[in-house]
C-alpha cells in the first residue's frame, strides 16, 4: 500500500487548508461560544465541492476518493473540529446513504442539491434509548396505501433542526427482530416532520445537534431507500465510511493540538530556556507526534481498501478507535504543555481538548469499536 500523498490529494488539501485559515479561523470563538451554526460557511464549501466530496459528477459532486475525502475533513477539523464534524455528517451520512443506496431518481432528486450544499443534510439512527442498541428503536413506519406514517424521536441528530433534507431510519417490523428497520427520505417542510431540543454541548458546539420529531409525518412510498426491511443494514455500511470520517475529524483534532503545543513549546521560556528543551515536554510531544502518524496510517489503510471497493469494517473500526482515542490523549497532553494558560480560552488548545472527547462516541463508541473489531479479527481466523 502506498500511501503518499498524490498531487491532487495535496492540492484539494491544500484548497480546505487555506479556506479553513481565511473564513473559519477568525470566527472558531465566537461561533462556539455562541453555538451558532455558520450556515454560510457550508454554503460556501459547497461551492468549492467540499460538501459532495465522494458524489460522482454526473450528479453535481467533485468525484473524488476517500484519500482527499480524509484530507479535507483533517484539515478543516485541524482548525475547527465542529466545522469537521458537520462537514462529516453530511458527506458521510446523509449524502452517503443517498449515494449508495438511493435508486437513480433518488439520486437525481436529493444529490446535487446535497452536494452543493444547496441543501443541508441530516441522518437519523440514535435515539433516546437506543444508542447502540439500534434494533430496538421506538420509532417506526407504518405502510398506508402508497405512503407511509412516520412517528417518534430520534436524538443527537447532526442539523437536526437546520437539515433541509434527512436519512432516517425507522422500525417497520416488531422490535429486537432481524431485517426490522426501513430508511426512508424525508425532506424539511413535510408536515408532521420538526425539529426538537436543540443539545448544549461540552463541545462541538458550533456543529447543531438536536432532536427530530415525527408526528404522523407521510411520506411516499418513492421516498423509501432500498427494500423494506434493509435499513439496519444499510446503516452499519454507512457507518464503515462514516467511520473513516471520524478518524479523519479525530486526527485534524489531534493535528491542531499538536500544532498548537509544539508552537507553545518553542515560545514558553522558563529557566532562561524554551521548554520545548526539557526532556518532560519533548518527550510528550514525541508520544503525539508518533500516535498522530499511527492514527494517520490507520486512517489510510481504511481509506484505500474504502477506494478500491473492499470490506472495510474492521480497519474502519480500528481507525475510528485509536484515532479518537489519540485525539483525546494529545489534546489532554497539549493543555498540560500549555500550564495555566491551556486552561483558559485564550488559547486554543482549550477548544480541542472539549472537542476531541465526542469522537470517541459518535458514530459508534471506542467500546463499540471494539466490539466491532474483535467479531471481526475472530471470524476472520476461522
Amino acid at each position: 500500500m502506498n500511501f503518499e500523498r498524490q498531487e491532487l490529494t495535496e492540492q484539494v488539501a491544500q484548497t480546505a487548508r487555506e479556506f479553513a485559515r481565511q473564513h473559519i479561523l477568525p470566527n472558531v470563538m465566537k461561533w462556539d461560544e455562541s453555538q451558532e451554526f455558520p450556515l454560510q460557511v457550508f454554503k460556501d464549501m459547497g461551492q468549492l465541492g467540499l460538501m459532495g466530496v465522494l458524489v460522482p459528477e454526473q450528479y453535481g459532486g467533485a468525484g473524488l476518493s476517500y484519500f482527499e475525502y480524509v484530507a479535507i475533513i483533517s484539515e478543516i477539523a485541524r482548525v475547527c473540529g465542529s466545522v469537521g464534524l458537520s462537514l462529516a455528517a453530511h458527506n458521510s451520512l446523509c449524502t452517503g446513504h443517498i449515494l449508495t443506496f438511493g435508486n437513480e431518481e433518488q439520486k437525481q432528486r436529493f444529490l446535487p442539491k446535497l452536494a452543493t450544499a444547496e441543501w443541508i443534510g441530516a441522518w437519523g439512527l440514535t435515539e433516546a434509548n437506543t444508542g447502540s442498541d439500534a434494533g430496538n428503536m421506538r420509532t417506526t413506519a407504518v405502510k398506508e396505501g402508497d405512503e407511509w406514517v412516520l412517528n417518534g424521536t430520534k436524538n443527537w441528530i447532526t442539523h437536526g433542526i437546520s437539515g433541509d433534507v434527512a436519512v432516517v431510519v425507522a422500525r417497520t417490523g416488531e422490535p429486537r427482530t432481524r431485517n426490522n428497520a426501513t430508511a426512508f427520505i424525508v425532506e424539511r417542510g413535510t408536515s408532521g416532520f420538526t425539529g426538537g431540543k436543540k443539545e448544549n454541548k461540552l463541545g462541538m458546539r458550533a456543529s447543531e445537534t438536536a432532536e427530530m420529531i415525527f408526528d404522523n409525518c407521510r411520506i411516499p412510498d418513492a421516498n423509501r431507500l432500498g427494500e423494506v426491511g434493509d435499513g439496519f443494514k444499510q446503516a452499519m455500511k454507512v457507518l464503515d465510511g462514516g467511520r473513516i470520517s471520524i478518524a479523519a475529524l479525530s486526527l485534524g483534532i489531534a493535528k491542531g493540538a499538536f500544532d498548537a503545543a509544539v508552537a507553545y513549546s518553542k515560545e514558553r521560556h522558563q529557566f532562561d530556556q524554551p521548554i520545548s528543551n526539557f526532556q518532560g515536554i519533548s518527550f510528550k510531544l514525541a508520544d503525539m507526534a508518533t500516535e498522530i502518524a499511527a492514527a494517520e496510517l490507520l486512517t489510510n489503510q481504511a481509506a484505500d481498501l474504502k477506494n478500491r471497493g473492499q470490506k472495510v469494517t474492521k480497519e474502519a473500526a480500528m481507525a475510528k478507535y485509536y484515532a479518537s482515542e489519540v485525539a483525546v490523549r494529545v489534546a489532554t497532553d497539549a493543555v498540560q504543555i500549555f500550564g495555566g494558560y491551556g486552561y483558559t480560552k485564550d488559547f486554543p488548545v482549550e477548544k480541542f481538548y472539549r472537542d476531541s472527547k465526542l469522537c470517541t462516541i459518535g458514530e459508534g463508541t471506542s467500546e463499540i469499536q471494539k466490539i466491532v473489531i474483535a467479531r471481526e479479527a475472530i471470524g476472520g481466523e476461522k
